[in-house]
């Protein structure tokens, strides 16, 4: 259950309206990759981090059962930096830019060896300064791995808040920026696992209709 700690907002607001409105209709639909491997796997920082990496420009249903194999073959970053290049690279080869992303989990997984015994940091700096990290892989870790409020924007949350008009933003960081400002922050970590779905299943980029519309002048008419 939601609640807004925001003194000068109430929960009649009509972004937090239509938060709760959308939360409803995907509670039906599959839901995001990493969240799906948590609720399977349990909160596991290196198997989210891997899973991460690998779903750039990849969908759902090839990232995930790709970084379940990658993790079965390879559970601790000191087996990942250690492994063959040929052999990572043709466990993924289904996967787009498999070569490029192969080098980056042993280069990543290299670095989470030297410089942080094995383990993957749970601090923003420390996790941005990974290979191949950056804010979306560094704030879904943070939000879905150690439970601190983040909010993950990746092309579905930024298209979606503006296709509401949350936000009037040009890219996902000062999408992010503004979000925080909007939401409160128990919202910030439901934000991608109920906007990502939204865009996969119910607001996609090409639409005919856009159901998005229906549902604000539904609410409109509520008031």
């Amino acid at each position: 259950m939601f609640f807004c700690l925001n003194e000068e907002c109430s929960m009649d607001c009509d972004h937090y309206r239509l938060f709760f409105a959308m939360q409803e209709r995907v509670a039906y639909l599959p839901k995001p990759a990493i969240t799906q491997l948590v609720e399977e796997f349990g909160p596991e920082p290196f198997l989210v981090l891997v899973a991460t990496l690998l779903s750039l420009r990849a969908r759902d249903t090839v990232t995930l059962p790709l970084a379940k194999l990658v993790y079965e073959r390879f559970p601790t970053p000191r087996s990942l930096a250690f492994a063959s290049y040929a052999e990572l690279s043709n466990l993924i080869r289904p996967i787009g830019f498999f070569r490029v992303k192969a080098k980056t989990l042993i280069r990543l997984s290299t670095v989470l060896v030297q410089q942080y015994g094995g383990h993957v940091p749970q601090d923003e700096a420390a996790l941005l300064s990974l290979p191949g990290v950056g804010r979306k892989t560094a704030n879904l870790l943070r939000a879905e791995v150690f439970g601190i409020p983040a909010i993950c924007v990746d092309t579905h949350v930024h298209r979606i808040s503006n296709h509401f008009g949350w936000v009037k933003t040009n890219t996902p960081v000062e999408t992010e920026r503004e979000l925080m400002k909007l939401f409160s922050e128990n919202f910030w970590i439901a934000i991608n696992r109920i906007l990502v779905p939204w865009g996969q299943y119910i607001c996609r980029p090409r639409a005919r209709v856009c159901v998005c519309h229906d549902l604000m002048e539904k609410m409109a008419q509520k008031k």
